[in-house]
């Protein structure tokens, strides 16, 4: 099979190369998937640098999300050839042929195409977590979502409506805030020519959003502090702003807010059972048509620095899908 490999840690356009490997072999509960759709994420540019909290042994093939259809099962595998599944794989998405491990796939709906089942997992399962576990979002709660017009953004703001809140979010461009008012936003900020905390103020009467969804971190966390409301939770989903913020503890008690962590791949390993449970909420969501995925492009996977270059540059929003057969 062919697949695009990392022999060294660096930049994707130096660091991967394109070859012809070995196809994996499934074990256990695992199966192998011919590959039908790979959902990219910002982290997958992260692991390819050596600058993820996981640092694959070199060398490896990157890629973390995909959709597939299985034809190898391991022996111990209650799935079948032909099976639907999306999957975690961790690494190994970027290439013909993958494994699927268990625990982090599940079987993609009836009805439910390539393509979103290949954006799903991630980006509504890191939002599920955030707004309905970790935060604890309530109906008529002020949900603020930074970065509103990227995947995981895009994912909070549908779950943050669909949860009953009222969902403010910021975006760069006219362009992403019109993809933010049609995931449902009630309102939206553009970051870089208005205050977003003046503004999150003005229109919550001076209270400030109950809830905070940062993925973005650094300069952006910093103001989130200034426009929470009492009692409000700001969770922490990432740092795609490349700097790692502080903050002063006497903030937390002059609000009396919370920080809230989210690391959902480790609830693979501490409390498996939930993702599970929260899949199949996520599923009905999708049957009512409260959440699908945005998909700002398709590419074949030839081309996948082509389609890393519109993460890293900001060019996309919502999902970007590859797919070996373009």
């Amino acid at each position: 099979m062919h697949a695009w490999q990392v022999d060294d840690f660096g930049h994707y356009h130096d660091a991967m190369q394109w070859r012809e490997t070995d196809r994996p072999t499934p074990s256990g509960s695992d199966v192998l998937v011919k590959v039908d759709a790979i959902g990219l994420n910002f982290p997958d540019i992260l692991m390819i640098a050596g600058k993820y909290q996981v640092r694959p042994p070199l060398p490896f093939v990157p890629g973390t999300e995909l959709m597939g259809t299985v034809v190898e099962r391991g022996p111990e595998s209650d799935l079948n050839e032909d099976d639907r599944v999306m999957a975690m794989s961790g690494v190994g998405a970027f290439a013909e042929y993958c494994v699927a491990p268990s625990g982090a796939r599940f079987r993609v709906p009836d009805g439910m195409s390539d393509e979103d089942a290949a954006a799903f997992q991630m980006i509504y399962q890191t939002s599920y977590f955030g707004l309905a576990v970790r935060a604890n979002l309530q109906p008529g709660e002020v949900l603020l979502v930074h970065g509103g017009a990227g995947g995981v953004g895009t994912s909070a703001i549908q779950l943050g409506k669909a949860l009953g809140a009222i969902v403010i979010a910021t975006a760069g461009t006219d362009a992403k805030m019109e993809v933010c008012r049609q995931c449902g936003a009630d309102h939206v900020i553009n970051y870089g020519t208005d205050d977003f905390v003046a503004a999150v103020k003005d229109f919550t009467n001076g209270n400030g959003a109950d809830v905070v969804y940062d993925p973005v971190g650094g300069d952006v966390f910093d103001k989130s502090t200034k426009c929470i409301a009492w009692n409000g939770r700001i969770l922490v989903i990432g740092f795609t702003s490349g700097r790692i913020p502080d903050i002063r503890t006497n903030r937390i008690l002059l609000k009396n807010m919370s920080v809230v962590g989210l690391h959902w791949g480790a609830y693979r390993i501490h409390e498996p059972h939930l993702i599970e449970e929260a899949q199949e909420t996520l599923y009905g969501y999708y049957d009512d048509g409260k959440i699908k995925p945005v998909i700002f492009n398709e590419y074949a996977l030839s081309d996948l620095s082509e389609a890393l270059d519109a993460i890293e540059q900001r060019l996309s929003y919502g999902k970007i899908v590859v797919k070996p057969q373009i």
